[in-house]
């Protein structure tokens, strides 16, 4: 198989969706627990569990990108440990 994007953009892929999947669950853990810092305000969602299932609704599909670039990297690791040479 032939890797879809370019190395640097799989591995760019790769930081950004750990970054984001560490911080959208802290996010959503705190509003799952209705932690005071989260929910404090009058003007924050009354449903504060709804917001926490949207919230790791967002962390799987930032799974799904890490899963996808993961995988578009190994691709291009395999394809360099067989001596291909690359075009860039």
């Amino acid at each position: 198989m032939k890797p879809v994007v370019s190395a640097m953009n799989a591995w760019t892929c790769i930081v950004v969706s750990v970054f984001a999947i560490v911080i959208l669950s802290v996010i959503g853990a705190l509003f799952s627990s209705n932690s005071r810092s989260m929910m404090g305000s009058e003007e924050d969602p009354p449903n504060h569990a709804a917001v926490a299932t949207t919230v790791f609704g967002a962390v799987a599909v930032y799974g799904l990108f890490l899963v996808f670039c993961a995988s578009q990297a190994l691709l291009h690791y395999r394809e360099s440990r067989r001596g291909a040479i690359s075009l860039q």
